[in-house]
Order: C-alpha cells, then structure tokens, then sequence
C-alpha cells in the first residue's frame, strides 16, 4: 500500500493506492553474479516494487509505502447430510475461503497510522487486530531459500521413519488391531503401516467401507 502526493494524467488525486503483486511471481529473487559476486544475495520482490514506485505513478510522488497482510477465516462449513455432492461443495469452499472475513491485519513497523486505519477499515477490523511486523510480513516466502540455495551442508538430513513399535512387520495389521488400538506418530513412524492397512481392507471380503478422518 502506498501514499500519494499529487495528480495524476488524469487530475485525480486519490491519496492512497495497493500495489497487487501477482501471486506466480517469485518473492526472493537471486541477484545477478557481477553484483553478487562469490556470494549468494537474494533481493524481495517487495524491494524491487518499493524501488520501481515512480514508474508505477508517473507525475506522483511516492511519499510513504508498506508492506501488508491480511489473516482470513478459512474454515470450512459443509455439512455432508445438507448437500447432494460433497466433492463440489468442498470444491466451492475451498475457493471462497479465499475471501473470508478478515480476523488480522500485518503491516510493516513503519507503517504510518494513517495507512494501517484505511486498510483496518477497508477490511473491518478494530485497532486490536493490527499487527506491526519488523521485517517481512509473511516469513513464510523465506521458504524459497531452500530451492534457491542449492548447498546440501544447509539443510538436514534425510528423515527415514521408523516402522511402528505397536504393530509387528510382516503380520496382519487388521488382525493386531482387533487386539487392541493402535497409535502411530508421524512422522516419526512410518505411514506404510497405514497404506497396508487399507490394502488389507481393500481386499477383505468382510469389509463392507472404509472411513477415515482427514485432518487438513
């Protein structure tokens, strides 16, 4: 979100614009090696955006800017006894979610009052849902470091789980059930027992449906 000062081609003078940077763009771009030299620098997204204003607002001045993220509810609220086809309900929800009500406002910690209060009423939201954040406001997008830095000594090793200690390998998962439950913690043991769990069922006769509880 930016402030403006002056008109635009136009003679409009609107005071504030958002600047939406499309979500297939990468935020952590590698800097090019004559500027990097021997080392491997990473320049965000937001930065070249800041840097590129003027171009973005020809005859404006760009006199303050801020990064912002909006936290949505995204529950899911399906009753599978209400509708006719799960799938699609689902299907459809999981694309409004998208556009749920706002429940946290992020902003840069310079971020002036006057920016934070027009997007804390563009969305709804009382001065308690506000959060100045120091640094990015999405951490999440560091993400990108581990593709981007091919260095395997960077990052940890391979996890390999374990076979669960409840369950015996080579027997019947089916019949070490019936003797008591059985608790698998992932991902330390390995999801295989529950894949052969469901072949197992799969192919019994005796089994007349399969349900299961996803977490998402």
């Amino acid at each position: 979100i930016v402030r403006l000062d002056g008109v635009d081609a136009f003679g409009r003078a609107n005071e504030v614009a958002i600047v939406k940077v499309p979500r297939a763009l990468p935020r952590l771009i590698p800097m090019p090696q004559k500027i990097a030299g021997k080392q491997r620098l990473f320049v965000s997204i937001s930065s070249i955006v800041r840097a590129h204003l003027a171009e973005l607002f020809p005859g404006r001045e760009v006199t303050e800017f801020s990064q912002f993220r909006v936290t949505r509810n995204s529950d899911l609220a399906v009753d599978e006894e209400d509708v006719i086809n799960l799938r699609m309900a689902l299907r459809q929800g999981l694309h409004h979610r998208h556009y749920g009500q706002a429940v946290r406002l992020e902003v840069s910690a310079s971020c002036s009052a006057v920016l934070a209060n027009v997007l804390l009423q563009q969305h709804g939201l009382p001065q308690q849902a506000l959060f100045r954040v120091k640094g990015p406001v999405n951490m999440v997008r560091q993400m990108q470091l581990i593709d981007l830095v091919d260095d395997p000594a960077l990052l940890f090793s391979p996890w390999k789980p374990a076979w669960p200690r409840q369950l015996v390998a080579g027997r019947s998962v089916m019949e070490q059930m019936r003797k008591g439950d059985v608790l698998i913690h992932q991902p330390f043991e390995d999801f295989d027992a529950v894949l052969e769990l469901l072949r197992e069922a799969v192919n019994d006769p005796q089994v007349l449906a399969i349900k299961q509880t996803i977490y998402r």
